[in-house]
């Protein structure tokens, strides 16, 4: 393969470049009658396993949504290959402020992704961040199912087709994340 495509492939692409062909990838979906949307695979998933016997909402034709899993599948590998190609890429460039407000809260400035106090393999001997970590996916769950779809499902597909309910969503979710930085995680992470 030619070493210039592959440094272009490689190299962190402008926003224009991802909006644009954010913007493709929907104008297909339309044309092929499909909606983008991630937690939607929890409910494929479930049904493929057979919970539909059990509970209704996961009564319904799973198979239509393979492309749905497909697409699931190829963000994880994809992640997952990014991450070890170029792992230079998933470290963040942290401004001075967000360093100085972090170390405030006694976590320090990400190595990766995220902070290892919140998210690295130590949590498994701490009880409480255990707790938090499972009361969090729950509401992430819970606020997915409540608001009818997730934020690629709420920003990207129902903002790209004018939704009211899907602004809605999404300021709901913007609003949600600010609190929670700005006023429940500095309460919640000196009790852990």
């Amino acid at each position: 393969m030619n070493t210039k495509l592959i440094e272009i492939l490689m190299a962190p692409w402008p926003w224009y470049i991802s909006g644009f062909l954010i913007g493709l990838l929907m104008l297909g979906l339309v044309f092929l009658g499909k909606t983008f949307a991630f937690s939607s695979n929890f409910r494929t998933i479930c049904a493929a396993c057979g919970a539909g016997k059990f509970i209704p909402f996961f009564d319904f034709d799973w198979k239509s949504q393979i492309w749905n899993l497909i697409f699931l599948l190829g963000a994880i590998l994809g992640g997952h290959l990014g991450m070890h190609l170029q792992p230079e890429a998933f470290t963040p460039t942290l401004s001075a402020s967000l360093s100085n407000d972090l170390q405030a809260m006694g976590l320090e400035a990400p190595q990766g992704m995220h902070p290892k106090e919140l998210l690295g393999a130590e949590i498994w001997n701490s009880p409480g961040k255990i707790l938090v970590l499972i009361l969090a996916g729950f509401f992430i769950g819970f606020g997915t199912r409540y608001a009818g779809g997730c934020t690629s499902g709420h920003a990207i597909t129902g903002l790209s087709n004018l939704q009211l309910p899907s602004l809605i969503a999404v300021m709901g979710f913007f609003i949600g994340g600010l609190v929670m930085t700005h006023f429940i995680l500095p309460f919640i992470l000196p009790l852990l």
